[in-house]
């Protein structure tokens, strides 16, 4: 039977196996990312500064792209898509972890880190295809400029959304069913500082090869054959724009492709560190510092990246600070 039907909040269960009694885990403690007192002061307000711009900055994207009409194209929708992402990824930890900075017990409910661990799962798969789906639109543009208006459908773009989210839901259901399915017993403090599960993997009272092999299949299915659409489509953007007279252009393409690619890099290749190392048994330091850049960096840097860059969306918003100024003279 799993393990969560068998656990209770706020007290934990036993039960017999063999003439051992087992306790079941109720609750978990993390031992953060650092046990010195100014050393969480710092991290806190760090954190607290990373999490204010992600949550600002993407309001505003969604705000911006729903208001303005001229934003309504199939790369904006895409783009409002990721930013109500990254908001639900970053609000589904970073507040936590804030919390934990300021008390000396860093604990969550056994309840508690299969929800935030579903989450977490559900919105960060769902953005790997989303960057997907987004330099598919952009090679389309570029690479098939004629050909995009028959291409980038009205009907296609929901569909290439949905699936995005289906993608990110089927991830979160496997990873999640195999995970809890294993018995947790005795054994409650990870080392990590919020809920994933590789981490929670190391605490298991049972074998978990299984467990590790469909997490790593499904790494493959959302991590590594998106990261090669994503090369496919710039490598054949790149060679596009390569051919172009305009110097200008080929800068301005490249730039675009570079930042993509760094978001690329922290994002995918952070994530490929933790999920695509199915024997990996022993925790690491290091292993929590990769994590920070897919939970609080790249949060924070995708509005920059992916929507401030973009030509139409910095002409709306100036736009609106014109009208904003406008309206305080008046």
């Amino acid at each position: 039977m799993c393990s969560f039907f068998l656990c209770q909040t706020g007290k934990q269960a036993k039960v017999s196996m063999g003439e051992e009694n087992q306790t079941f885990v109720s609750n978990f403690i993390f031992l953060g990312l650092s046990q010195d007192l100014q050393t969480q002061i710092l991290l806190f307000i760090l954190f607290f500064i990373i999490h204010l711009l992600t949550v600002l900055g993407n309001l505003l994207i969604i705000t911006l792209l729903f208001l303005d009409s001229h934003l309504h194209t199939p790369m904006c929708f895409f783009l409002r898509n990721l930013s109500f992402a990254d908001l639900c990824f970053s609000t589904s930890i970073v507040p936590q972890v804030l919390v934990h900075f300021l008390v000396k017990r860093k604990t969550i409910s056994f309840y508690g880190y299969m929800t935030q661990i579903i989450v977490f799962l559900l919105v960060g798969c769902t953005e790997c295809a989303l960057l997907a789906v987004m330099s598919y639109d952009r090679y389309v543009a570029v690479c098939k400029p004629l050909r995009y208006s028959t291409i980038m459908t009205q009907r296609v773009c929901p569909w290439l959304s949905f699936g995005s989210w289906a993608s990110g839901a089927l991830v979160s259901l496997v990873d999640t069913s195999f995970t809890f399915h294993l018995p947790y017993w005795g054994q409650n403090i990870i080392n990590h500082y919020f809920c994933e599960p590789p981490a929670l993997l190391k605490l298991a009272s049972a074998d978990t090869y299984n467990t590790a092999m469909a997490i790593f299949s499904m790494g493959v299915v959302i991590l590594l054959a998106p990261v090669s659409l994503i090369l496919v489509s710039h490598w054949n953007i790149i060679s596009t724009v390569i051919q172009m007279q305009s110097g200008e252009g080929r800068l301005k393409a490249f730039s675009t492709c570079g930042s993509h690619l760094i978001v690329v890099v922290l994002f995918r290749g952070s994530g490929i560190f933790t999920y695509m190392r199915p024997n990996s048994k022993t925790a690491k330091e290091r292993d929590k510092m990769v994590s920070v850049f897919y939970t609080v960096v790249t949060p924070m840097l995708n509005p920059i990246i992916y929507s401030l860059r973009n030509k139409d969306v910095k002409g709306a918003l100036r736009k609106l600070a014109e009208r904003k100024s406008f309206s305080h003279r008046q």
